[in-house]
């Protein structure tokens, strides 16, 4: 998820703004990659695919009428400092190379395709302009949304089936905060072609839709209040290695793994040395994925993205684990789908399922 409003670490070069040397990123493994010093990556936004997404975020902006336009620059993940009318962009997506390294360290990269990339900008976008005209400080805005002044949780817990609030990032991203709140809001009124209105038509989130087209029209056309073109932790100062990042990183949002699942995974597959040869446990989940996640939220009614949590949790722990297949796939395919159905349920109704920030 955008980290939008994190407190940022204090691992930073006091070396010159001067961009890193190039380094061929193409050729280095990925060991190689997580031994070097984010400052040294020598990557920007200029001739990458994220100044065709940037150039289409503006486009967006200007067919509304809204003259601000938000600035840019690399950092260690996504986010909009308070006070500042411009966006972060992780640095991973600045390189084709470094998104793999993210897949494989993280299980995906964030924003790694044009319309996903497309949405975190409009949302970001959101926060930038909600920064560049004060609007959190809008009676009618605080009464809708809630007081910006609420403390960012650590974790939110969602409530899936909830129609005050807009979907458009994954993990019901709206519920989160009252700023998360409006950003997803502004996503969602700015996206071309969303049909807002028909689609939110029955919803107590149309309220919050329509409030926005008010306060858009009410702005267009105005130069900001605040036009702030800092930029907070910018790529060539922070010093940490990619390594060191990735582990704190997989920390914060739980993929260090707990043993949940170990139980029903351990009499599910088996680590015994007679199924050293077998095909492992984590290749037999990667197979069967796609036609079980269909399986379970037809079944129990689920949103796919939530029984792919736990479809992650399970495929890295058999992987820690070292399990392996330990008799007929098909009888093997029944008996996880049937696990995977239960803990899908119980991941919804047991507090599990909270969401890192």
């Amino acid at each position: 998820m955008p980290a939008d409003h994190d407190a940022r670490p204090p691992d930073r070069a006091a070396a010159s703004d001067a961009p890193a040397r190039p380094v061929d990123l193409s050729g280095l493994s990925d060991d190689q990659l997580l031994d070097l010093r984010m400052c040294d990556l020598g990557v920007q936004i200029e001739g990458s695919w994220l100044e065709e997404r940037i150039a289409e975020l503006q486009a967006e902006l200007e067919a509304r009428g809204i003259r601000f336009r938000p600035h840019f620059w690399l950092s260690d993940e996504w986010f909009t400092p308070d006070g500042v009318a411009g966006v972060a962009i992780p640095f991973y997506l600045a390189h084709p190379r470094l998104v793999k390294l993210e897949e494989a360290q993280m299980l995906e990269a964030e924003g790694g395709t044009p319309d996903w990339c497309m949405k975190i900008l409009r949302h970001e976008g959101g926060h930038a302009l909600d920064n560049a005209f004060d609007l959190r400080r809008r009676r009618k805005r605080q009464k809708l949304f809630g007081p910006s002044q609420t403390p960012y949780p650590e974790y939110y817990t969602p409530k899936p089936y909830s129609k005050s609030f807009v979907l458009h990032l994954d993990s019901w991203y709206a519920q989160s905060h009252p700023d998360e709140d409006f950003a997803e809001t502004f996503a969602v009124w700015l996206t071309p072609d969303s049909m807002w209105q028909k689609r939110y038509a029955d919803w107590p989130a149309l309220r919050k839709l329509e409030y926005m087209d008010e306060l858009m029209r009410s702005i267009a056309g105005q130069e900001p209040r605040h036009a702030s073109r800092r930029r907070v932790d910018p790529l060539n100062r922070i010093t940490r290695t990619l390594r060191r990042h990735y582990q704190r990183k997989r920390e914060h949002y739980g993929l260090a793994y707990p043993d949940f699942y170990d139980r029903d995974l351990r009499r599910l597959f088996s680590d015994r040395p007679d199924a050293a040869r077998t095909m492992t446990a984590a290749r037999f989940l990667h197979r069967i994925r796609k036609d079980v996640r269909r399986r379970v939220a037809a079944w129990t009614g689920e949103y796919q993205y939530t029984i792919d949590q736990v479809f992650d949790d399970m495929i890295v722990r058999c992987r820690e684990l070292n399990l392996r297949l330990a008799g007929p796939e098909d009888l093997a395919k029944l008996d996880f789908t049937i696990l995977l159905t239960v803990q899908t349920m119980n991941y919804l109704h047991s507090g599990r399922h909270r969401v890192a920030l």
